[in-house]
């Protein structure tokens, strides 16, 4: 069989069909962006304390020193779990005491939060945190919801690879926007944490599937110049965007339930890409549907006004088609020999070192100076530059080159933030955001360069279980911010060197720059011993 590009060269490049495609594409990936960090808003936790009803009738100079002062990151604050005995307390203001004058407060009785919390609402009317009280002995729900997130999302990967490779890219796709909209809507109607982060499991399950299948649907669809474009600007610029106009909407939408009514209500522009989005002619042939592939190249070139050849496969292809019907491949196969069991090792822990990087940066911004929703917009902005950077890397340059060089970047700049003094803040700020670029340009190049070393009969399962691989790195990035507890720039060090040692050992991988798409397991390259 002839490769896909050959066969479809006739269609030209960036003709009406590959603009459509294109486009399509990029909005089907828009909603991705927008959802996808959603929860640093809807489960931000607000300055809060005890709350002191009015039925206990004290005085407002008690009610006032109703809350210890503890010190909490060496600063001094009014405690957010604890509480004085407020049945002795009230005994005091009968009596016209005055607090820390007539009494000393270090020997009245501490006691829990028995009547609830008092928000603060000067950033948020309410998030899950306020509604389900999810602080001090239910804190930890918190970061577990995150985590029930992306290991659904862990799920949904390396499943829906499977899906999209036995069944179609068109329908896994369509039924991963589904999924991720359907559970984003019924989420508004929460009665519990429990029914919200079951359902958030769902949305992730969901939202990074569909994320991944629009990639492979697009490299498969376009050719080697539209490929290249798509890859990156298509894909990771799209996803920013998104990401860009997500602080804006939930500062003007400061309820939960309404900031997530409207992450739900993007997915209203699925429903046009219906008649859009194609089935990949490649995966069709590759599954031996010669037939139904001739088909859509015949309206892509109606589409283009250009001129199909009258025959569009060879005898040859078309009699060996009936024996490709017959082969379906699973898992086993991207498992089964030595030269495809290394590279999906090497492509898959790339994927864990740079999104480990990349999660652990993004969520690193809540920690610096200034405005939440500023800061979450800052740190959409400066991917854009990256994503640009990365389009011309993988435009002109070797993939071994734009891999080693986004990696050792990102990796030598942010390994640096531990020599800067501590009374320049401001310079490991800079750095931080130059690694952050660093490390965003490498997530976009990773993904082209796995997308290319993978025949297209388990190219979606390989970068399934290359997804899966980086959603463990997800769910594992909180962690590694927590061990700057123990010292303050440990998490710069871990992120740095693993960095550094992806982009050396990148090198082992196939080169694959100007090289057709392999289509079965035969073309596939081989791994440098």
């Amino acid at each position: 069989m002839r490769d896909y590009d050959e066969i479809a060269a006739f269609l030209g490049t960036w003709g009406p069909f590959q603009r459509a495609v294109f486009l399509a594409l990029a909005i089907s990936i828009l909603p991705n962006g927008f959802v996808g960090i959603y929860i640093v808003f809807v489960g931000d936790t607000p300055p809060h304390e005890c709350l002191i009803p009015e039925e206990y009738n004290i005085s407002e100079i008690w009610r006032e020193a109703a809350i210890p002062m503890v010190t909490q990151d060496g600063v001094l604050k009014r405690s957010s779990c604890t509480r004085y005995k407020v049945d002795t307390l009230r005994n005091y203001s009968r009596l016209g005491y005055i607090p820390n004058l007539d009494v000393n407060m270090s020997d009245i009785e501490l006691e829990s939060c028995l009547n609830g919390w008092k928000y603060s609402k000067e950033t948020y009317q309410s998030t899950i945190v306020t509604e389900w009280n999810l602080v001090c002995e239910n804190e930890y729900k918190v970061p577990l919801t995150s985590s029930v997130h992306y290991f659904g999302a862990l799920v949904g990967t390396f499943l829906s690879g499977q899906m999209s490779d036995r069944f179609g890219r068109r329908p896994a796709l369509f039924v991963m926007m589904a999924l991720q909209t359907i559970s984003i809507f019924i989420q508004i109607f929460s009665p519990n944490w429990k029914a919200f982060t079951i359902l958030f499991f769902l949305g992730g399950f969901g939202g990074i599937s569909n994320y991944l299948v629009a990639y492979i649907l697009g490299s498969e669809i376009l050719g080697p110049r539209e490929r290249v474009v798509f890859c990156s600007m298509g894909v990771f610029l799209s996803s920013a965007l998104g990401y860009m106009v997500m602080p804006a909407v939930a500062f003007f939408l400061r309820e939960w339930r309404w900031l997530v009514a409207a992450m739900a209500a993007s997915g209203v522009v699925y429903v046009p890409l219906w008649w859009f989005i194609p089935e990949s002619p490649r995966w069709l042939i590759s599954q031996g549907r010669l037939e139904e592939a001739e088909i859509l190249l015949r309206k892509a070139a109606e589409r283009n006004k250009v001129t199909p050849p009258e025959f569009m496969f060879t005898p040859t292809e078309l009699s060996s088609a009936a024996t490709k019907k017959e082969k379906k491949y699973n898992i086993l196969d991207v498992v089964r020999s030595y030269n495809m069991v290394v590279i999906v090792s090497l492509c898959a822990l790339l994927w864990m070192i740079i999104t480990l990087g990349y999660f652990s940066l993004i969520l690193n911004t809540s920690n610096l100076h200034g405005n939440s929703y500023l800061n979450c917009f800052l740190s959409a902005v400066v991917e854009v530059p990256a994503y640009v950077i990365a389009l011309l890397l993988l435009k002109y340059c070797p993939r071994h080159f734009c891999q080693s060089s986004t990696l050792l970047l990102g990796g030598a700049v942010i390994l640096f933030i531990h020599l800067v003094p501590l009374d320049i803040p401001e310079l490991a700020i800079f750095l931080e955001m130059v690694g952050k670029f660093g490390i965003t340009a490498a997530f976009c190049v990773v993904y082209a360069v796995t997308s290319e070393l993978f025949p297209t009969v388990v190219r979606n399962m390989a970068m399934g279980i290359c997804s899966m691989s980086a959603r463990v790195a997800t769910i594992i990035s909180p962690f590694i911010l927590y061990l700057g507890k123990y010292y303050k720039y440990l998490p710069y060090v871990l992120i740095g060197s693993f960095a550094i040692c992806g982009g050396l050992f990148c090198f082992l991988l196939p080169e694959t720059f100007r090289k057709p798409l392999p289509e079965t397991l035969e073309e596939m390259q081989k791994i440098r011993r």
